[in-house]
């Protein structure tokens, strides 16, 4: 590169130049078009440009950093089977929505629609980038000329801000351009129109009619409607909190208003590190992997606020007839809720919630009973086979865990089991990908939460999990990540293997495999890397304790048996397919 053209910047140095304000990592996997933006990343300062394994694992540690530091999440990737790649993961990012920009290369711009090797310019015969990442994103901004990237980087921040991903496709003679300064304008970047999006840069909720969506916030009649009927609500109050209060950083808030009602709070699986696991109030969790006194607290509920919770089915089952009972429900937040009869304060909630623990005032309210101690859990039936249980796996987990350590937590029986037993230390937080459910999601969330944090974090997953996306474990040797990578091995897909056994005949299985040694062979894998198999509970706390000790990234595989069933309450049930 010549020294003019980099004296006056290109769009790459631009777009780093702006990144640096809302992050300090950028994921990716490098190739031919997206190799400008990192050529960009190694001249500047105060971005770090971690390169992944697979463009899956690069968005999930951008999702993984956003869920964490409640920052801007940032994924490069080049064209053509690079850019596809991100989309599994860009679908979790919207469904949770969490804040990642992916900057997508592109072929140069007289070469799109003419057989570029991986074009995906759209036209006759051609796949169209626009338009598939438009179907996964909140906003898709192609950038056709240099002048415009200063208006485009406006327009997808602030989208990507507003709640979910977003998409910057970039032409690689686009990112190789000069840009001498910001133009006065706006630019003309065009942006696709989204199917299906709910958010555009402006933070408007497009899933409901106009009358009804926030502008600058809720009137003061909505607020004056909501303090109403907390004052009017008779009986023990219960607060439901979602996700939304730790996208929103609104733990003190949330704090203040349960303080105010008397009530206790269950949390959502997904929010897990909403409120404090170890205080009084406490009272467990919802849903399918919940606790089974859930929907009896809210069913002996005169009052029950969704804080953040807009109740998807995981989180909700087994509260739809309490939910539809109770003679006043609240919702405050950004999401509608999937219950019908609730009253709404939409918006962000921290300022809402700390205006109703202010205003709120209950007379001749039955205060609810306050929670210490271990909370009741679901009894699962005893499990046939060799290897450590989960209960106690997770119990040796939770014993070693400093304050503020963070866990990620992945898909299947093994997620089931951290998310029913595992408390959050406080101070830490806990991520799970329950938004499209994808196995695989931990290894690279938890390498981007331990680079945002810039503290240790506990990746707990199963062996179907490391077979997918595991090798990410490299990325974190790579970079000597403080993480520490837990894998239960049955040698199965056990979740899928359970549902065989209960809802079909039982006869024969798709889903158990032959036994790997996954803990040996991550070792010659990686001969630095300490990694360590146990076959006994003594076995893992010897190895959990070893793990301490150390300062980069640490692997344990323990043995498990595939026919323990799960604390999973549809697993617990009559089954039914």
């Amino acid at each position: 590169m010549s020294d003019s053209r980099r004296a006056s910047g290109t769009v790459a140095d631009v777009i780093v130049a702006r990144l640096a304000a809302h992050t300090d990592h950028l994921f990716g996997v490098g190739g031919a078009n997206i190799e400008d933006v990192y050529d960009a990343v190694a001249r500047a300062d105060g971005l770090t440009g971690i390169v992944a394994k697979h463009e899956f694992g690069a968005a999930t540690m951008a999702d993984g950093y956003a869920r964490a530091t409640n920052r801007l999440g940032v994924v490069a990737a080049t064209s053509g089977g690079g850019a596809m790649n991100l989309l599994a993961a860009l679908t979790e990012s919207y469904d949770s929505r969490v804040p990642v920009l992916a900057l997508v290369g592109q072929p140069p711009i007289g070469q799109q629609g003419r057989g570029a090797f991986q074009d995906t310019g759209g036209g006759p015969g051609l796949l169209d980038a626009e338009r598939i990442f438009g179907a996964v994103t909140r906003l898709c901004v192609k950038v056709t000329r240099p002048q415009d990237i200063h208006a485009a980087l406006d327009r997808a921040i602030a989208a990507a801000l507003a709640g979910g991903p977003v998409a910057l496709l970039l032409p690689k003679d686009i990112q190789a351009a000069p840009v001498l300064q910001r133009p006065a304008g706006t630019g003309s970047a065009t942006a696709v129109p989204v199917a299906g999006a709910e958010y555009d840069s402006a933070g408007t909720d497009h899933r409901e009619p106009a009358a009804t969506r926030p502008s600058a916030g809720p009137g003061t009649a909505q607020v004056n409607a909501a303090v109403a009927l907390l004052a009017a609500a008779a009986g023990p109050a219960v607060v439901i909190a979602g996700p939304e209060i730790a996208r929103a950083d609104a733990r003190a808030e949330l704090a203040a208003l349960a303080a105010a009602l008397d009530a206790v709070v269950l949390l959502t699986p997904d929010a897990k590190d909403a409120f404090p696991n170890e205080h009084p109030r406490f009272a467990g969790l919802t849903g399918v992997m919940g606790h089974p006194h859930a929907p009896e607290l809210v069913a002996g509920a005169g009052l029950v606020v969704l804080a953040g919770a807009a109740l998807p089915m995981t989180a909700r089952a087994g509260l739809d007839d309490a939910l539809a009972a109770c003679p006043a429900v609240l919702h405050v937040g950004v999401d509608a809720p999937f219950v019908t009869n609730a009253l709404r304060l939409p918006g962000p909630p921290r300022a809402h919630l700390l205006e109703l623990a202010a205003r709120a005032s209950r007379p001749g309210f039955v205060a609810a009973p306050l929670y210490s101690g271990s909370l009741p859990e679901l009894a699962v039936p005893p499990a046939p086979g060799s290897g450590v249980r989960y209960r106690e796996a997770v119990a040796a987990i939770a014993a070693r865990l400093e304050p503020g350590s963070d866990i990620v937590a992945d898909a299947g029986n093994t997620g089931a089991a951290v998310v029913h037993h595992l408390p959050v230390p406080d101070g830490g937080r806990f991520l799970i990908a329950l938004g499209m459910g994808g196995m695989g999601y931990s290894f690279g969330a938890g390498i981007g939460s331990a680079l945002g944090r810039r503290r240790r974090t506990v990746v707990i997953a199963g062996d179907g999990s490391y077979f997918m996306h595991g090798h990410e474990l490299h990325t974190a040797v790579e970079y000597r990540v403080p993480v520490t990578f837990i894998v239960f091995n049955n040698n199965a897909h056990a979740m899928c293997a359970t549902r065989e056994q209960l809802y079909y005949s039982g006869d024969y299985t798709f889903n158990r495999f032959r036994p790997a040694e996954i803990g040996a062979g991550v070792a010659a894998m990686f001969p630095d890397l300490p990694a360590r198999t146990a076959h006994t509970l003594a076995d893992f706390e010897d190895a959990l304790d070893k793990a301490a000790a150390e300062t980069g990234p640490v692997f344990i595989e323990l043995r498990c048996d595939a026919a323990e069933v799960p604390p999973f309450a549809p697993f617990l049930k009559e089954p039914t397919p």
